[in-house]
């Protein structure tokens, strides 16, 4: 026991709220910043600050765009792949070395706190260069200033997400820290600053027709980029919230993995291929591999964390540029988005099947069957219809033709929400079984070395018999260097008995658990875990030979998740359910509002007569359908 308390230190980052020093630096800041921000834009506005208008001119012209789709189209694109970084260097920072001792200790935290201000930055600059020329889609704001309804959606999107960090803090010295990507204020930042991919692509549309109406030049191959990167921007922003499956640590039901990718792929891939035209999707996978790949070779090999893993999406953009050679993407989106959905959910969900296999570190297996399979479908066709909409509405208006825009019925809508509803709320539900097993050890204690061989008799025998996943996991244990993440797998060398086919340590801060996540349970039986006295809690001792029962998982991953009461968060979660219908709401109303303000284009016959609806064309600059 004295050995084990030497190797088993306990960790000195606080198990609540952040350091008080640390969040009166942030206060400081982020006032002085906002108080600058406020005096640079009231004197903007009373065009005291020359210099302002001289930077979003200069924007206009490299890029064609007005100043204020111009210049927070920049500073935006800039953030976000900041906070990108950071948000996926700062999860893998979790995963392998546990808490931080402060906010300001993680380095990821300046990137991702950096990235979610210039996002916030970004949006509320499009307002405060909006400028007396109304468009279509602009809001009135005063005499002489007219707001994009981008750089609004911009603006709630970015500070929702900056809100998120303070209120982190706030809960977690109220509930302890929630190691776990899902927490509300978690999603709150992620979700805010990915779905600000779609408001800069409705900013960049908004700007590409003010700039057409206003007869100037716009550059069709840099439009083309631009839309280009914004469509995979998108699919990056639609992926993010599938990390914790990416780098093989999920605290929550597999269903939801083919789900959130297969909803992923409909909605920005189609409406990609909708807005760039041929090639469209494929060019928006293209993007979102090279970012994705890159993020995976700077977080693991350069920076030594734990390896990035993602979603191939290649059947999926092939799917939906084989349906757009048969249904015109601009006249027909809806059609398009629910075939290609169907596709989507079928051939798509079996490549990603295969590729989970390739490449992902908890592979989709016969016992997600067949739920795994009627989850990737409604993902993909519900994903596929929710594109076609964003679609028709950040397309350009066709040329010299009567275009009918398809809709979407009230009850084809509400079945959609209580689709999306459904294969995102169901999954969250789990149950613990009366499991127990008879551990063993090889060598007894770790000793020497640290790193033992785990054997497994399971009570009862057939305890672990269509699992999604059944292994040895440890984390959080590397304070310092490389690494922090090792997952083994569980083989059954007889009738109820298994073994991994590697060492686990069970050492230092190191967190070892056995893992079984079947059907609807999500459980685990701790080998080791350190002392910790922060939260507090006991060390659990790798005992050479012991007999322990399976509990719910959460209460292991997330130790330090202890405080207050449950009923307490409950009205976090509503909170959190407001905000994503404020989010989810606003971009609906201003997709809505960008679309009608470009009303069909009406060719006028010899005889000024209305005529029938045809095929629609599009400019150079808008791609091809």
């Amino acid at each position: 026991m004295m050995l084990l308390a030497a190797q088993s230190p306990g960790t000195s980052a606080p198990a609540r709220g952040a350091p008080l020093s640390d969040l009166i630096t942030l206060t400081v800041v982020f006032a002085v910043a906002g108080l600058l921000l406020l005096g640079v834009s009231v004197g903007h506005r009373r065009q005291r600050v020359p210099w302002l208008r001289q930077i979003g001119e200069f924007a206009e012209r490299v890029s064609g765009l007005p100043p204020w789709a111009a210049l927070p189209n920049a500073v935006g694109a800039v953030s976000l792949i900041t906070a990108a970084f950071g948000f996926y260097w700062d999860v893998s920072w979790h995963i392998d070395r546990g808490r931080d001792p402060g906010a300001l200790a993680n380095p990821a935290h300046w990137f991702i706190i950096i990235g979610l201000a210039g996002v916030a930055l970004a949006g509320i600059l499009s307002v405060v260069l909006g400028d007396e020329r109304a468009t279509g889609s602009s809001v009135r704001f005063g005499r002489d200033w007219n707001v994009p309804v981008g750089g609004l959606l911009l603006s709630i999107c970015g500070l929702i997400a900056l809100a998120g960090f303070p209120l982190d803090d706030v809960w977690h010295r109220l509930f302890g820290q929630d190691v776990t990507l899902w927490g509300p204020t978690h999603i709150q930042m992620v979700g805010g600053a990915s779905l600000a991919t779609l408001a800069l692509w409705v900013l960049a549309v908004e700007g590409e027709r003010a700039a057409r109406a206003a007869g100037r030049p716009i550059d069709a191959k840099t439009m083309l980029r631009i839309h280009i990167s914004l469509a995979g921007a998108f699919l990056i922003g639609m992926s993010t919230l599938q990390a914790e499956f990416d780098f093989g640590v999920p605290q929550f039901n597999q269903l939801f993995q083919p789900a959130m990718i297969m909803l992923a792929a409909g909605i920005a891939l189609v409406a990609a291929r909708i807005r760039v035209g041929k090639g469209g999707a494929l060019a928006a996978v293209a993007f979102f591999l090279a970012f994705r790949g890159g993020l995976t070779l700077l977080i693991g090999p350069i920076l030594g964390r734990t390896l990035l893993h993602f979603p191939l999406y290649l059947a999926e953009a092939a799917i939906i540029e084989v349906v757009a050679l048969r249904v015109p993407a601009r006249r027909q989106p809806l059609t398009l988005g629910l075939l290609s959905g169907l596709g989507i959910g079928s051939a798509g969900l079996a490549a990603e099947w295969g590729w989970s296999h390739v490449f992902m570190p908890l592979p989709w297996h016969a016992s997600l069957l067949p739920l795994g399979v009627v989850w990737g479908f409604v993902g993909g066709v519900a994903g596929g219809i929710i594109g076609g909409l964003i679609g028709r509405a950040i397309s350009p208006p066709a040329e010299d033709v009567f275009v009918v825009r398809q809709r979407l019925s009230r009850g084809a809508a509400a079945v959609l929400v209580v689709a999306v509803l459904a294969i995102l709320a169901l999954p969250l539900t789990s149950t613990v079984h009366p499991y127990r097993a008879d551990l063993a050890m090889d060598p007894p204690l770790g000793i020497p070395g640290g790193r033992v061989h785990v054997t497994l008799h399971m009570h009862p025998a057939d305890a672990a018999q269509d699992a999604q996943w059944f292994n040895v996991t440890a984390w959080q244990g590397a304070r310092t260097g490389n690494g922090g993440l090792v997952i083994k797998n569980l083989h059954e060398t007889s009738p109820g008995v298994y073994q991994t086919d590697g060492t686990v340590p069970v050492f230092g801060e190191w967190k070892a658990l056995v893992r079984l996540h079947k059907g609807r349970s999500l459980m685990a039986l701790p080998i080791y875990l350190p002392a910790d006295p922060a939260i507090p809690a006991p060390q659990v001792p790798p005992w050479p030979k012991v007999t322990r029962p399976f509990v719910r998982e959460k209460g292991i991953l997330q130790r330090e998740a202890v405080g207050s009461s449950q009923g307490l968060q409950r009205p976090a979660y509503a909170v959190l359910g407001a905000l994503a219908l404020v989010w989810v709401g606003s971009l609906g109303w201003g997709l809505r509002r960008l679309e009608r303000a470009v009303p069909p284009d009406v060719r006028r016959g010899v005889h000024d007569v209305t005529p029938t609806p045809q095929s629609e064309r599009q400019s150079v600059g808008a791609g091809r359908s």
